[in-house]
């Protein structure tokens, strides 16, 4: 058998996965890492300890699978997107802590290009809103706010990469720098048009092209490795979500997934045709394989499992985060309480930086579990705010919502998703869609697979979740959740 390892770096942890070329998993290792919050609205990673961290894992699965690099056909690397990383080409040590998507310290500066009248150019090239999210206005900081980086970064010095570039430059020894097409379209600096990164946008955020890794199709030999695994090919590379969009076998446009993470990220395929949003959600490069540029439109949610580990890390409600489940079945609904979880914002479709967390409803009956059952509600609610704005948008009914990402596992919350939806929510065999796609963007380039088509035909349904819940009732649920929205951001205004 023919073995993918898929390298899964995310925003907590990192995790390494060896697939059959059924596309079964055969072993996975995973291994936290420190989240760094040096100021209200700053986050941070320390990019050597992702880095250890990952390499750690591919030695814990490879003795897992008692495999060898050898056996393995390729490796395939699927990261947190947006993430900013600055690095010394000749030391290859990183500038500064790495700027994490999450993180706010941008929205600012977003804000005077907004006010500058950029939007609409920005928007139209990159697909993108203006919005500290991405990884343009963080790239801008660390060159302004780290002695000398600029200087530097004009004399060829610096390395910029989001964490797949990173992770190929130190499989391969600092031989490698290279992104692909899904990452680099996350940055807000290239025309996703054309896949390239475009003088106007680099001049408008004065980001020098020296710094800046070749952008690469999503599946492709881009070079052997050289340590942990040395001599297997890097074969694909593809932002998480998109990874995702790929490993659910959504392959064919107004096909649709959502991935349950630290956030909640929804794409629908849209094929070669970029949609342009009314709708404030996002137009963004699916992935590019053999030259040809496919697309999705996107929502992105701030804050979904991140709102179960602030219960157990903020608030200290439950002691493990499967442990909400069990806490929120035992009441039968959230006692009128409303928990909007924007921790760091909301995302799409609202954009507003400034919104801060908000439990309402509050009595003196309200328990832990009211309060667990909101907070799961909260999640379906905000992924039922994007899929409205996708439809709007797209014209397109979806018939069903095939969904991945640790929090699938929730039965409550499926239900409830498709519930509010009135659609049935798919859950697949594989959960780890995520590494599933970036194994198969891997084994496509070696000739694991023949096909996108052989490799989608792989996808297997575990569970549907089918909608029951009256139509008043939904209405009623989405009302109040309207409402806790306005009374939060009504709050956030100065």
């Amino acid at each position: 058998m023919k073995h993918l390892l898929a390298i899964d770096q995310g925003t907590t942890s990192s995790r390494a996965i060896v697939f059959g070329e059924t596309g079964t998993l055969v072993a996975s290792a995973q291994r936290e890492f420190r989240q760094y919050f040096p100021q209200p609205g700053w986050v941070e990673h320390d990019a050597e300890e992702i880095w250890a961290t990952q390499a750690a894992t591919i030695s814990d699965v490879l003795a897992k699978a008692g495999l060898r690099p050898a056996d393995l056909a390729a490796v395939g690397i699927t990261n947190q997107r947006e993430t900013t990383l600055v690095w010394d080409r000749r030391t290859g040590r990183p500038i500064a802590p790495a700027i994490v998507w999450q993180d706010r310290r941008t929205a600012e500066f977003c804000e005077e290009l907004r006010a500058a009248g950029h939007e609409a150019f920005i928007t139209g090239k990159t697909g993108l809103v203006i919005d500290a999210y991405f990884s343009a206005s963080k790239l801008c900081w660390l060159l302004d706010h780290v002695p000398g980086a600029r200087a530097r970064a004009v004399r060829g010095e610096l390395a910029f990469g989001t964490i797949d570039s990173w992770l190929a430059w130190k499989l391969t020894g600092g031989t490698l720098h290279v992104t692909d097409a899904s990452n680099a379209s996350r940055t807000m600096l290239v025309d996703i048009a054309n896949g390239q990164w475009d003088d106007e946008l680099l001049a408008l955020f004065n980001v020098p092209r020296a710094l800046l890794p070749a952008i690469r199709d999503s599946s492709e030999v881009y070079a052997l490795a050289s340590d942990v695994v040395p001599g297997v090919p890097i074969a694909g590379i593809a932002g998480d979500q998109q990874a995702a969009l790929f490993g659910q076998g959504c392959l064919q446009p107004g096909m649709a997934k959502n991935t349950y993470g630290t956030g909640c990220f929804m794409l629908m395929h849209t094929g070669t045709a970029r949609v342009h949003s009314r709708q404030r959600l996002l137009s963004t490069i699916a992935w590019r394989i053999g030259g040809r540029l496919e697309y999705a439109l996107e929502g992105s949610v701030f804050v979904a499992g991140a709102a179960i580990q602030y219960l157990r890390d903020g608030l200290g409600l439950i002691r493990h985060a499967s442990e909400i489940e069990s806490l929120a079945t035992s009441v039968t609904d959230t006692g009128g309480v409303q928990f909007v979880p924007a921790f760091v914002g909301l995302g799409a479709p609202y954009w507003d930086p400034h919104v801060r967390g908000a439990i309402l409803g509050l009595t003196r009956g309200t328990s832990a579990a009211h309060i667990a059952r909101a907070a799961v509600e909260a999640i379906a609610q905000q992924v039922t705010d994007v899929l409205e704005a996708m439809q709007a948008d797209t014209g397109l009914d979806l018939k069903e919502l095939r969904v991945d990402g640790g929090a699938a596992v929730n039965n409550l919350l499926m239900q409830f998703q498709a519930d509010l939806l009135d659609r049935p929510v798919v859950r697949p065999r594989a959960l780890e869609a995520t590494a599933l796609g970036a194994a198969g963007l891997a084994g496509l380039a070696v000739g694991v697979y023949r096909s996108t088509t052989d490799m989608g035909a792989r996808w297997a349904e575990e569970r549907r979740f089918t909608p029951g819940m009256a139509g008043s009732k939904r209405q009623n649920h989405r009302d109040d959740w309207r409402r806790a929205i306005r009374c939060a951001r009504a709050w956030a205004t100065p």
